[in-house]
């Protein structure tokens, strides 16, 4: 698949994110080993903890980003309670992110019979996730900004003077660059995974 020019714009961040997403995934030992208990459990805390320092980079909290990263690797659904005493939060504080998470498509609630509490888990396939947050990210940033900037430009179009002509310019400049910028994003989510991974980690 070719990759258009206008897909750099967004490269770095995608690539930042796939390369984070590395990183933090390496530091993890093999579960399996009962020798190794409790390196895993620092090992988790260590992924939760930069996992949340790096939620800034995709546009989410650090405690938004201390949730997911925590359901994400966690090998059952986890309880709002049970979120709650890992992360050590307030109730509030973990339902609103709790809601945030399944609002971006992240985590999914799990109702289980016969129990009236509801658990939460993480969406593990790494490419899907990484579509959700490029698909969240275009919707909550990149439209609004296309919107106002359409709106802008269309109230100034008629407009007489220098002044007038040179900001909507400046307006249908800006215009053009970011509806480029939310052409690749929308065009990175949609796309097969063995098409445009290898493309990324080139950069």
């Amino acid at each position: 698949m070719k990759i258009s020019r206008e897909a750099h714009l967004t490269c770095l961040f995608f690539r930042e994110i796939l390369k984070s997403m590395k990183e933090a995934l390496a530091i993890l030992p093999a579960p399996d080993d009962d020798k190794n208990q409790e390196a895993l459990r620092n090992a988790r805390d260590k992924f939760v903890t930069e996992w949340g320092a790096m939620g800034s980079m995709w546009g989410i909290s650090r405690t938004m980003a201390q949730v997911h990263a925590l359901l994400l690797v966690s090998p059952q659904a986890l309880t709002t309670d049970e979120i709650m005493e890992e992360l050590k939060i307030s109730r509030g504080n973990a339902h609103a992110n709790l809601r945030e998470l399944v609002g971006w498509g992240l985590i999914r609630g799990v109702i289980r019979k016969g129990e009236r509490k509801e658990y939460f888990e993480a969406e593990k396939d790494v490419w899907r996730m990484f579509c959700m947050i490029a698909r969240e990210r275009k919707r909550r940033e990149i439209e609004p900004v296309v919107k106002v900037l359409r709106e802008c430009g269309e109230t100034t179009k008629s407009l007489e003077g220098p002044e007038a002509r040179e900001f909507n310019q400046q307006i249908a400049a800006l215009r053009q660059l970011v509806e480029i910028a939310d052409t690749a994003m929308d065009r990175l989510s949609k796309a097969q995974e063995s098409a445009i991974v290898p493309w990324l980690m080139r950069f």
